[in-house]
């Protein structure tokens, strides 16, 4: 079986498994009651959100460094799971949003920097259809992840830079035991399915670039043909 499938197989198993475990066996949230089971889907949505924008930065520091295309591709894989898990993280939030704040946006400083960062890194793949030249490609798309990143701390700490109505950090001191166990097993199998769609979207993408490498070159655009001028023409007859 393909190593990519089956870790998102396992990733699916082992993402079940927590789900199951928090919606079925762990207590309901002490202030949202059965509405914050949604936390163990949208915690580690956004955790692998974010993760895989981590890699596309890193990515793309390494694509500058040394011009390789196998970073590249990885860069373009990264971003686009990035943006796919930090678009359904908004989607959820706002699922959320609507029985604890009885809306279903509000430009809160965690909602506003996430939805920046999700157009920010939609731009990043828009750049790179426009170019196509593989190199440009590169160094330009290159450029525009490291750009787009910084709005990626700014999501993460906003919670403490900013008065804002989202809940702080998930961590021991906030999350019963009972509770975070689920939690992290949702974690570790979203994880694995983020790592297997970046996986699978590499290899596509380092197809293609094998067949732009071996598509020959583009012939030269001819010299414009030059037209005798008619006046000298007559000129010769007379």
């Amino acid at each position: 079986m393909n190593k990519t499938l089956l870790l998102g197989a396992l990733g699916v198993l082992v993402m079940l498994v927590g789900h199951g475990i928090g919606l079925f066996y762990a207590p309901p949230e002490a202030y949202m009651g059965d509405t914050g089971r949604i936390l163990y889907v949208h915690v580690p949505t956004a955790w692998v959100g974010m993760l895989a924008l981590t890699a596309a930065f890193a990515m793309a520091v390494g694509a500058l460094w040394n011009g390789k295309a196998i970073w590249d591709s990885y860069m373009e894989a990264s971003i686009e799971v990035g943006v796919v898990f930090s678009a359904m993280l908004l989607a959820q939030g706002s699922i959320w949003a609507k029985p604890t704040w009885n809306t279903w946006w509000t430009w809160d400083p965690r909602l506003t920097t996430s939805a920046i960062m999700v157009v920010a890194f939609i731009g990043v793949l828009l750049l790179r259809g426009a170019v196509h030249s593989p190199s440009r490609r590169m160094a330009f798309s290159a450029v525009a992840t490291i750009i787009a990143f910084v709005d990626v701390p700014v999501v993460y700490f906003s919670v403490e830079w900013w008065e804002t109505t989202h809940q702080g950090f998930s961590g021991r001191d906030n999350v019963d035991a009972v509770m975070r166990f689920p939690l992290l097993v949702s974690l570790a199998g979203t994880t694995l399915l983020g790592l297997a769609f970046i996986k699978a979207r590499q290899r596509i993408a380092w197809a293609r670039h094998l067949e732009e490498e071996r598509a020959p070159d583009l012939p030269e655009t001819p010299a414009p043909l030059s037209l005798p001028d008619p006046s000298n023409q007559k000129e010769n007859l007379g």
